[in-house]
């Protein structure tokens, strides 16, 4: 994982607070605990967590206003968690923009899984390896590095993302669309071709007629990572 990911849980209950630390920790995040809604929100906008977990049931204000709040702020992914199982309540959390319902009691592994899988989906520089070595190249994200045929190039963050991630998913095929919401976020609201712009720099600093490696237009669809396979 390329960072420490920012975890928040607003949480009361102090056993289930403890068992969330204990796994979370293990698997490499920074938790931070609020024991209710208000307190969460401060924390929240002081310092913006990677995921949130909130609990509905939640003294001075439940989860249902703090999604809503957190929505008006942030895309920040959220899972919750409640006693409930009812198909309202998870229709409710998914409306509001929830990404993930756990029902009490849940095995804490589950969990687990289920922040790494809501990472990978909404942010996959989060759960990024560190880095990517090919012929003439090797991206270091930890420290927004990059060496092409021996030699460091500057590369700006939006570049060496876009670049990272086309190149950890070789031979694979995205939309600009697809490109801007997975490295400019679903809120971007500027021209789908700033890709562009960014591709043709990318090109420009590493070159693009190597045998071993290239990024390809695909006319009319996007771009892709393409790498040889012999």
């Amino acid at each position: 994982m390329n960072k420490q990911v920012k975890v928040l849980v607003i949480e009361d209950d102090p056993y289930i607070c403890e068992l969330i630390i204990l796994y979370a920790e293990k698997s490499g995040y920074k938790v931070g605990i609020a024991n209710d809604g208000m307190m969460g929100l401060e924390m929240f906008y002081e310092n913006p967590p990677d995921l949130v977990i909130l609990d509905i049931m939640l003294p001075e204000m439940d989860d249902w206003e703090v999604c809503k709040e957190i929505r008006k702020f942030d895309q920040t992914p959220t899972i919750m968690l409640t006693a409930k199982g009812e198909s309202y309540d998870k229709l409710k959390g998914f409306d509001l923009g929830a990404d993930d319902y756990l029902v009490k009691p849940f095995d804490p592994n589950e969990l687990m899984a289920r922040i790494k899988a809501v990472l990978r989906r909404t942010n996959p520089m989060l759960d990024a390896n560190e880095i990517i070595e090919l012929p003439m190249l090797k991206i270091d994200l930890q420290q927004y590095k990059v060496t092409y045929e021996k030699q460091e190039i500057v590369l700006p963050p939006k570049e060496m993302e876009l670049l990272y991630f086309l190149s950890s998913h070789p031979n694979q095929v995205f939309t600009r669309q697809q490109l801007l919401e997975k490295i400019w976020g679903l809120d971007f609201e500027g021209n789908p071709r700033t890709v562009d712009v960014h591709i043709k720099r990318i090109r420009e600093k590493l070159g693009n007629s190597n045998s071993y490696w290239r990024v390809k237009t695909i006319r009319g669809v996007g771009y892709k990572f393409e790498v040889d396979k012999h």
